[in-house]
This record gives C-alpha cells, structure tokens and sequence, in this order.
C-alpha cells in the first residue's frame, strides 16, 4: 500500500475508550450482527458498495447514517433499501457532551470505537488496496475531527475521557468477518506474545508504528486548511496564532496520551465500588515504582471480561477482608494488553508498607514464582506505563523501580518476577 493510502488508513479515528454503562445495543457485537444481516440480505453488496451503503451515501453525498435491510416483498432487487437505524442522529458522529461519548461502541475488550471514522477508514483503504485514486475528501474527514477539537474545547477535555485509535486490519471476504476478526479475536495461552499484529489490542502500538507526530500534525493542518477553504467554521476564524497555539498543544497532548502510554481501562469501566472515605492526594512528580504481583487470582487474565472480574474480587478482598479504604494498587497489568486503574495516578495506595507516598504500586495478575508473564504484558509496564508516567510528570525521569520484597518482608513479586526486573534499566538496590 502506498504512503498515501497508509496515512489515510493510519489515520481511523477510534472512539475515546472506556464508557461506562454502555447499553447492549452500542457494542460492537450487535454491530457486527448488524452488518452480517445486511450482507445476508443483500448479498451483490461487496466492499466499497456495502461500507458506502453503511454510512448512507446517496449519489456520493454523505447522508444520516442507516443500516439497509432487505427490500420490500414483491419489490424489485433494486429498490431502494429499508433503513434500520443503528445509532441515534446526534449519535453518529464520534464526539462526545460533557462525559459522555457518542457515536461510538463498546467491544469486548473494554474501549469503545467510533463507527462512522471506522467505515470511512476501511472504505480508504479498500479504495487504496485496489489501486483507486483516493480523493482528498478521506483524509479531510478522518483529520478534521482531530483537529476541530482541538479548538472547539478546552484541553484536556477535548480529547474525552480516555482513547484509543484504530489500524485496518487485512481485508478477509467479508466486512463483518474483518470486524469480528480484529474485534473479537481470542487470545490464547500465550497472550499477546502469540498473538497476530492486527487485532484491537494491538491498535496503539499498530499506530505507534504508522504515524510519526510530525505526519500527525502535517495531516491536521492540512485537513484544518482544506476546510477553511470549502467552508466557513466559526470554529477555525480564530486568527493563524490562536489556532497554532491550540493545535501544538492538543497534538502534544494527544501524542503523549496515545502513543507514549498504554491503553488504561477506568475504574468505572471494570465497575469498581467507589472509595471508602477521602482519598489521600500524591505529591507529584514521584521517585519510585514498586512492581508486584497479585499471587492471587494466580493465573493471568486473557480478556476484558475475566482482568475486570479479578480487579473486582481483589477490591473486594482489599475492602471487605482488609479493611482498606480501595483496592490497594495505583495499577494492574492484565494479559490483555491493557492497564487497569486502581487509585490511579493522583490517589494515594497501599500496596507497599511504609512507602506509598513515594512511589506507585503496579501488580500484574498472576502468580510469579516459577513463570513470566508474556513479553507484552512486561513491555506494558516496564516501558509504556514508566514513559507515561515520565511524560506526564507523575515519575521523575530517573526513577528507581523496586520488587515488593525488597522494602516489605515478603515473597512478592515472585522469584521469576523478581529476577526479570533486576535486568531492567531503572532497577536499583535499597539504599541504607
């Protein structure tokens, strides 16, 4: 695929991750139903034809977004379709009022995608992959969103809650067979480390790979400039210097959140209970990183579903058996490619006796006596999570990282754990 078409397809916007109590028919299981009821119902829609007929273009115009459904008994193969409406119309575009995301939905792996960036995206890179020309209007609709809300909304709301971005992944026979592939992959065993590239817990890393920030803000300010032009946006008279201070910022924030940290499932999207009390604020920037591991549940978790349940049974524990105002750990790595938030990055935790004012506890689900975690699940927190963490002055830069054994009479983080991080840059003995 050419650089074109790579930028293009790089550029597929997700929803921002992680909203909380999203209703059955937001996921993308009952999407990917959707499309394979349209693809059994009119079986000559093939690519192209059928993502176009999905985000409802009539005549090449874009219109309201609707679902085509079989043709009226008795009427002609090529009357137009019944439309099944899949999402609210204020719904469609990805945004988001307040905290609230729209246009996007959930997938099981606990972040959320907005779909009409999504078909626009894969429609690109169909055109791209069968050598079509693509016109500039792809790249003006996929940037334009980016930055319009970078000068729409304050920073950092404008980029929502949480959020993640999307890669295309290769094209199998048929469009919901592409979705339930990338969407709903199974890991195995062996987590991510066995995995394919292009599945959804991979999108980041798969962007990471694809778009440099340079290209990033090259693709905004033209997509931004090329609006100008077609249009008049209140949005964009807002003089070359306010725009260029607002667009550096939002791309600088943007990059850091996306590309530099993990994906980071929120509290209330593993439906955490809430604190018992008043949370104790860190003063940040922090000096330490003391890794654990939860012994118990003893098996790493490989989906969304089974890392919440464990992040709820350990609160549990921590709460009710323990006595403790949370979850003690400021955060978990599962096998499933994500972090989940315990007292996050500003609360204080209890998860290493004497020390959690210093330092952040992070614990990877699993017992690591004998065995490793997978690679990715280690790179998640030895490198995502720690430059995050820098990045957003919430570690200084030379931080040191300590096993939990070495400040609390323990076994933790196991002996296999314990000896892997003594090889990791940042480790350091307990000075006197």
């Amino acid at each position: 695929m050419g650089s074109t078409a790579t930028r293009i397809v790089a550029m597929v916007m997700l929803g921002i991750a992680a909203r909380c109590h999203d209703p059955p028919q937001r996921s993308m299981e009952s999407f990917i139903a959707a499309v394979e009821q349209v693809e059994a119902w009119n079986p000559e829609l093939k690519g192209v034809a059928l993502l176009r007929s999905l985000r409802g273009w009539g005549a090449g115009r874009p219109s309201r977004p609707t679902l085509p459904g079989p043709p009226q008994r008795g009427g002609s193969p090529h009357a137009p379709f019944r439309g099944v409406r899949l999402l609210p119309e204020r719904d469609w575009s990805p945004g988001h009022r307040g905290r609230e995301e729209e246009g996007v939905v959930l997938t099981q792996d606990g972040t959320t995608v907005a779909l009409a960036p999504l078909i626009l995206g894969l429609e690109a890179g169909l055109l791209a992959g069968e050598g079509s020309h693509l016109s500039g209007v792809y790249a003006l609709a996929l940037a334009q969103t980016l930055g319009l809300s970078f000068l729409r909304s304050p920073l950092p709301d404008s980029l929502g809650p949480d959020g993640c971005w999307d890669n295309r992944p290769e094209r199998p026979p048929v469009l919901s067979g592409l979705l339930r592939r990338y969407y709903q992959h199974r890991l195995r065993d062996g987590g991510l480390g066995s995995a394919p590239r292009l599945i959804s817990p991979r999108r980041r890393q798969n962007f990471r790979e694809l778009v440099s920030p340079a290209l990033l803000r090259e693709q905004v300010r033209e997509a931004l400039a090329l609006r100008r032009r077609l249009a008049g946006d209140p949005a964009l008279a807002q003089g070359a210097e306010t725009e260029a201070a607002a667009l550096g910022a939002g791309l600088e924030l943007f990059v850091r959140r996306y590309t530099e940290c993990p994906a980071i499932i929120p509290r209330c999207q593993w439906e955490a209970e809430p604190y018992r009390g008043t949370p104790t604020l860190l003063a940040l920037p922090l000096s330490f990183l003391y890794v654990h591991h939860t012994y118990g549940p003893s098996r790493p978790c490989l989906t969304f579903q089974q890392c919440a349940a464990d992040m709820r049974s350990m609160q549990r524990f921590h709460q009710d058996d323990r006595g403790w105002d949370d979850i003690g750990y400021s955060f978990v790595a599962g096998s499933d490619g994500y972090i989940y938030e315990g007292r996050g990055w500003n609360w204080r935790g209890a998860h290493t006796k004497g020390q959690n004012s210093r330092g952040y506890g992070v614990s990877i689900i699993g017992d690591y006596t004998t065995d490793l975690p997978s690679r990715p699940t280690l790179e998640l927190v030895r490198d995502q999570l720690t430059a995050c963490a820098v990045g957003g002055d919430r570690l200084i830069a030379n931080y040191t990282v300590h096993g939990h054994r070495q400040l609390v009479n323990t076994s933790c983080p196991g002996d296999a754990l314990f000896s892997e991080i003594q090889g990791w840059a940042h480790f350091r003995e307990v000075q006197p």
